[in-house]
């Protein structure tokens, strides 16, 4: 695994970005401007809300706050309201149909209906590979499908820090069932090519599963691009309220054998959706799509002025990927000047190979010590095996302690990594 204390030639990034309009990013997050200065770098574990989420939120709750289906104008506006965010999260994801979409209470649950579902069609194909880079929610849940006959694969990560397709293609056979493995990691940062992924599991009738939790704050989504079969992410990682949601292609939503009450359409997205969802959740989620979209928006040329929404986020997420790219290569430096052993990428030259999550630790430091000490800098990091104990053995970390994790996303500053780094640098001399 390529963890790098040595000497690392990382470029200099300057303070000031004028291409990302980095103040009137931190503006929309009331949560950044509160009192005292905090510098929070714990995005992965779920990101802060614009005040347009925030404001869908109370306006459902204040106005709406009832069941949907009815005849009153309440209930309506309440359906309304599903059908636009259903619409919102179709674009955000690029699937071919807004019924392809289905709201839930979060990613995890959504992994083990699918797997549910999957475990009852196993028959001759029968093997399903896992990646050890993976967060356990998309590990144990097929891993419990042993007990139904399932044969488990693994795919390795390689010294680099990354899943490289090569080790995969030998894994893959007549038997296979379904790939299921991450978009990016969510203790490394480590982006997976998971188009390549989908292009070798399909060549031999095979399924993918995708965990794009982790990459859903930090690049577009695209399931047509990907061409993968399912993809889960959660909304309290993309600037939403506690929720998630599930794509699927719908011809194999519709074959799914899923838990529902009789009076549900045997079709998705409603086969999918059991019970009753977090609607005021769900509006936070169309206005999160609604926030990245105007980012696009606001720096579209007059000319462009009628750009579709996907064609928005699409130059939103250009702007985030090239910005956080910046963010990487200036915690790096940071971390590098240091003396931090880091886990992952760490190559200047494979920085869009990243997103800006980066694990490491400090020599003879604790990580729990690290944590701690920053958080009395108002400075809040975690620690621990980020729910990736099979990475954490892989790095040869051990399970109690693991390693310091530092995630970042487009409302971050480069000025807060350089605080992070000079905090850093005390704790190294005092500690």
């Amino acid at each position: 695994m390529e963890a790098k204390s040595q000497s690392i030639l990382i470029p200099d990034v300057p303070s000031a970005t004028p291409s990302f309009p980095i103040e009137t990013v931190r503006a929309a997050f009331p949560a950044l401007a509160r009192d005292p200065e905090f510098v929070f770098f714990d995005n992965a574990a779920g990101a802060q809300i614009p005040q347009i989420v925030l404001d869908a939120v109370n306006h459902h709750l204040l106005e709406c706050n009832v069941q949907r289906g009815g005849r009153y104008a309440k209930s309506m506006e309440v359906d309304a309201t599903i059908v636009r965010a259903r619409q919102s999260v179709a674009d955000l994801v690029n699937a071919r149909d807004p019924s392809e979409i289905s709201f839930g209470m979060n990613a995890t649950s959504f992994i083990r209906l699918v797997s549910l579902a999957i475990g009852q069609m196993l028959k001759q194909r029968n093997e399903i590979v896992i990646t050890e880079m993976d967060h356990e929610a998309n590990v144990a849940t097929w891993l419990a499908l042993e007990r139904n006959g399932a044969q488990i694969r693994w795919w390795k990560v390689r010294e680099d820090g990354s899943l490289h397709v090569d080790d995969l293609v030998p894994l893959l056979s007549s038997k296979t069932r379904l790939v299921a493995c991450t978009l990016t990691s969510n203790a490394l940062g480590s982006i997976v090519d998971v188009a390549a992924v989908a292009k070798v599991v399909h060549a031999v009738g095979s399924e993918v599963f995708l965990d794009s939790v982790h990459y859903g704050p930090h690049g577009l989504i695209d399931v047509q691009a990907f061409d993968c079969d399912y993809l889960v992410c959660s909304g309290y990682k993309i600037f939403a309220p506690h929720m998630g949601f599930l794509w699927g292609r719908r011809e194999l939503l519709e074959k799914l054998p899923t838990f529902r009450e009789d009076f549900i359409p045997d079709e998705p997205p409603g086969k999918i959706e059991a019970g009753t969802f977090v609607y005021e959740n769900v509006a936070g989620m169309d206005a999160a799509v609604r926030y990245l979209e105007s980012l696009g928006r606001n720096f579209t040329a007059a000319g462009e002025a009628g750009i579709s929404t996907r064609a928005a986020l699409q130059r939103t997420f250009d702007m985030i990927r090239a910005y956080e790219e910046l963010l990487s290569l200036e915690v790096l430096r940071g971390l590098n000047d240091c003396g931090a052993t880091i886990y992952g990428v760490t190559d200047p030259r494979r920085i869009s190979q990243r997103v800006p999550t980066v694990s490491f630790n400090l020599p003879n430091v604790t990580p729990a010590t690290v944590t701690q000490e920053l958080a009395t800098r108002n400075i809040g990091v975690r620690d621990g095996h980020m729910y990736s104990p099979r990475l954490m053995q892989r790095l040869g970390l051990a399970h109690a302690t693991g390693a310091v994790r530092a995630s970042l996303v487009h409302y971050n500053s480069v000025e807060e990594v350089r605080r992070f780094g000079s905090a850093l640098a005390e704790i190294k001399a005092t500690c």
